[in-house]
């Protein structure tokens, strides 16, 4: 029998299942649409290709290395159901942070769009591939000792606390930022699974230094500190992929016990006159 995943809660096998390939169609059905959508950041993006050069050396290679492991990530052990949780979460989650980081200007898109939504619907699909590589690393992670675990939690998002802090600083009298710093402060002072809440930040700050690396380096986002990444973003990708995992945790709670509520209204219901 597979161990349920601690992430997810789906069976935690490394494998392509039926859901893998209509998630990947979803997948590929979006950034259709949003390039269709946003036609003319394409032909820009485009116009820059030099056709006296060979293709093979102005190819974005950073950009195709992210998309080909994340669209290989979400695939791996997919369950639609599970997944779809994962997705509303993330693009609340996405929506949230895109909103607080450019109306306070904090970073900025070389759109100046405050948010630009074409960007939203990275944020699931990143959470997605996050969710498989936390199943992975909770699989080859060698200690299980919880108080280890616990021991590590409190200077590791200490630091990414105050490292927030700093960052946040000149925009401290915005209430998006207070908003954030006080649901972040709940968030870490209120741990659930420390090693899983670890291997998430950990998961999560991998794949933002790469996503982070890319954005700043081609300008299509710049932060107010100029950093291409500042370690506070890279780290932040971390901290919103624990969030989002609290956030699954909590839908699936509820959807667990309106279920039984839902069932009793049925019995209740007064069945219909003949």
């Amino acid at each position: 029998m597979e161990r349920a995943s601690p992430v997810s809660g789906t069976a935690a096998g490394i494998r392509f299942t039926r859901s893998s390939y209509i998630l990947m169609s979803t997948f590929l059905a979006t950034i259709f649409i949003i390039a269709l959508v946003w036609w003319p950041l394409v032909r820009d993006y485009f116009a820059f290709i030099d056709r006296s050069r060979p293709l093979w050396r102005q190819l974005d290679w950073l950009l195709l290395g992210n998309f080909a492991a994340m669209s290989l990530l979400i695939m791996v052990g997919a369950d639609l159901r599970a997944d779809a949780r994962i997705v509303l979460v993330g693009l609340v989650g996405g929506l949230t942070i895109e909103s607080w980081g450019t109306q306070t200007l904090l970073w900025t898109y070389y759109t100046l769009e405050r948010p630009p939504l074409w960007i939203i619907p990275a944020w699931p699909i990143a959470s997605l591939a996050i969710d498989r590589l936390v199943r992975l690393l909770d699989r080859v992670a060698p200690l299980r000792r919880q108080a280890l675990y616990r021991a590590v939690y409190w200077p590791v998002f200490a630091f990414f606390y105050a490292l927030m802090l700093r960052f946040a600083w000149p925009t401290l009298d915005r209430s998006l930022t207070l908003a954030s710093l006080v649901l972040v402060a709940l968030l870490i002072l209120t741990p659930t699974e420390p090693r899983i809440a670890l291997l998430t930040f950990l998961a999560g700050s991998a794949l933002g230094y790469f996503l982070e690396l890319w954005g700043t380096t081609r300008a299509c986002w710049t932060y107010y500190t100029l950093q291409t990444p500042p370690l506070f973003a890279v780290l932040a990708h971390g901290m919103a992929a624990v969030a989002f995992w609290r956030g699954v945790l909590l839908v699936r709670s509820l959807g667990r016990r309106l279920t039984p509520a839902r069932a009793l209204l049925l019995l209740n219901r007064p069945s219909a006159p003949e």
